[in-house]
């Protein structure tokens, strides 16, 4: 008889063990979509500093070399991204950019200088809030930089 309850005591426990991990996994899938939910959040609240930090950064960063930042007009939608190195969310923005000669850059003469360029605007989420470094992608807009970047980053749903 002891044998009997021995057993019906360790199944009892897998069971119990098992519920337990369902519970807490469901717990970490909701906790996680509450924090993403207030990162978007946040990022819409702040979009605008945002956008003018990343057009500070961007136009004193000296690329491309011998062109002026004029202009910097962002797309509406905004393709979250997760880096697959550090878990960062990443927040990935369309942008059209026009650009001028610098005087003495030589970029003077080209024609094409003034054509609009497309690219991807990159801000982070570190440490609790958004940040940016002025980084564009040239030549790719959100969903084809994470593609190009699949390595990389992952869609967030």
């Amino acid at each position: 008889m002891f044998w009997v309850w021995m057993t019906v005591g360790a199944v009892a426990s897998v069971l119990a063990a098992i519920l337990l991990q369902k519970a807490l996994s469901r717990w970490r899938v909701a906790a996680a979509r509450r924090q993403l939910t207030e990162q978007r959040g946040r990022f819409q609240r702040r979009r605008e500093w945002l956008e003018a930090r990343f057009l500070t950064l961007a136009s004193q960063s000296g690329s491309p070399r011998g062109l002026a930042w004029v202009d910097c007009e962002f797309d509406n939608a905004v393709a979250f991204a997760r880096d697959r190195g550090t878990g960062e969310l990443r927040a990935l923005v369309g942008v059209t950019i026009r650009f001028e000669a610098i005087e003495g850059g030589g970029m003077e003469d080209v024609e094409a200088v003034g054509n609009l360029r497309a690219a991807t605007a990159v801000f982070r989420w570190h440490r609790g809030d958004w940040e940016t470094d002025g980084r564009a992608v040239f030549n790719l807009n959100p969903a084809e930089t994470i593609r190009r970047y699949q390595h990389e980053l992952e869609t967030v749903d």
